[in-house]
């Protein structure tokens, strides 16, 4: 049972194109490359009261390129940069599976790969989210629709990561050049995108 009493406001960030280059499946710190104005991005969500959670997809834990140890500690690696930057990360989730490509006990119909919308329904559960008031940034379609259906209020679509396609602009609640230009136009204007 949700709490209503004392409910935070979060913003859902998808990892790779949202936070950092998608350079493909990456999963060691020195290929990972930060997108710039991703820490002065984050500061500006926290200053306006959002709690911040990472939602990604992880299919190349299920195709075998590499394993959940590895993820956990690139996790690591990233948490301790935003430490770095005076940025909290409230928490991560990830989804380790794939349909037809996975392997093993990774190759599942699960419902926290996006779009389903099982990774930001347990945060929600775990950290009292209010998703009327929450915020979704994304590079693709996926990331929109399981914002959508999970019920979070806003779902925005950032042009740093996968090439935007018109379904995907069509159903997103606006677009950003990058996350930063994101941050500031809720700093400047946050009535506007509250539903």
């Amino acid at each position: 049972m949700i709490n209503k009493t004392h409910q935070q406001k979060a913003v859902f960030l998808d990892r790779d194109g949202v936070i950092n280059y998608d350079l493909g499946y990456v999963s060691q710190a020195q290929d990972f490359q930060f997108i710039p104005g991703v820490f002065e991005a984050c500061k500006q969500f926290i200053q306006l009261g959002y709690q911040i959670i990472i939602i990604t997809n992880q299919s190349g834990i299920a195709r075998g390129y590499y394993s959940e140890t590895d993820f956990a500690q690139l996790n690591q690696w990233m948490l301790n940069q935003f430490e770095k930057h005076d940025v909290s990360i409230k928490d991560v989730y990830y989804c380790p599976h794939h349909p037809i490509h996975g392997q093993g006990k990774y190759k599942l119909d699960c419902d926290c790969r996006k779009p389903q919308p099982g990774m930001i329904k347990q945060a929600q559960q775990e950290h009292n989210i209010d998703l009327q008031q929450s915020v979704l940034a994304g590079d693709k379609l996926s990331d929109i629709q399981a914002g959508k259906c999970a019920g979070i209020a806003t779902n925005f679509l950032v042009k740093t990561g996968k090439v935007v396609t018109d379904e995907c602009a069509d159903q997103a609640d606006g677009s950003f050049a990058d996350l930063l230009s994101l941050s500031t136009a809720l700093s400047n204007s946050p009535v506007i995108y509250n539903v």
